[in-house]
């Protein structure tokens, strides 16, 4: 059952029209049922948390929302647009929404800078030259600034995060799906990029964000708990401080863990 205190952010962008609409979502691999039904919808300017165990089914909704992976049942709307219809156009989805995914993938055979001038050269069609000027942006917003040109395979999982993260952020797509994005982040970059989830998100990107950490989930407005591939508990933020917030989520995550 929901906890909805439903004050201040809360219920301000429960009037809005969603920005992306989940319904009856279902996804098997093989006998395994993922995910069983997923009903969800996420407003421009939200940032969301999913808070789940390990093979919950956290990282596959993630995937079925940008369809990396293809949904088996329900539907899957972005800006109105039925991302399960047989049109849909990828590249265009690609450009509206970033992602940064638990393994990084980052391409070993280039630069970090080649890494992230990819994607707005390819699908935002932007010159090598502007595409460069807003990576080196992103890359000093993540501490990563002196190492432009080291090659990817140098680098340590955390850094190799915070690249992955930069990434997602330059073609400043409308929606971002973070996949545990400070899993591999010591407390000072993990509050670094944090700091930079908040400030993209004051500049209007939506968030929807997987996270184990009470600490990344207390910068969002909302909070939902995954368990056994369906959404079984939420939490609004409401009027609370960021601290108190970060008590109830751990809270919560100790009380349902244990049921």
């Amino acid at each position: 059952m929901a906890d909805t205190a439903t004050t201040g952010t809360a219920a301000a962008v429960q009037n809005q029209e969603p920005l992306i609409r989940v319904e009856g979502l279902r996804k098997s691999f093989g006998s395994l049922e993922v995910l069983k039904g997923i009903d969800l919808s996420v407003n421009s300017g939200e940032v969301v948390t999913i808070i789940g165990a390990s093979g919950s089914g956290k990282s596959t909704f993630l995937r079925c929302l940008n369809l990396l992976e293809t949904p088996d049942a329900g539907h899957i709307w972005f800006h109105g647009q039925d991302l399960t219809a047989e049109r849909c156009n990828i590249n265009k989805l690609r450009e509206d929404i970033g992602m940064v995914f638990q393994g990084f993938n980052l391409f070993n055979n280039m630069d970090v800078l080649d890494n992230c001038t990819l994607a707005p050269v390819t699908l935002k069609k932007m010159s090598k030259a502007e595409a460069e000027k807003v990576a080196m942006e992103h890359l000093t917003s993540v501490g990563l600034e002196k190492f432009a040109h080291a090659a990817v395979g140098r680098l340590s999982g955390g850094q190799k995060q915070r690249v992955a993260a930069a990434r997602a952020l330059i073609t400043n797509p409308d929606l971002l799906l973070a996949d545990e994005p400070t899993g591999a982040l010591d407390s000072q970059n993990t509050k670094r990029l944090l700091v930079l989830f908040d400030r993209v998100n004051k500049q209007g990107q939506t968030i929807l964000m997987v996270t184990h950490s009470s600490q990344a989930a207390s910068y969002a407005n909302r909070t939902l708990f995954i368990k056994d591939g369906i959404i079984y508990h939420e939490l609004y933020r409401g009027d609370m401080s960021q601290k108190d917030y970060a008590k109830k989520i751990s809270d919560s995550m100790t009380v349902l863990t244990a049921e």
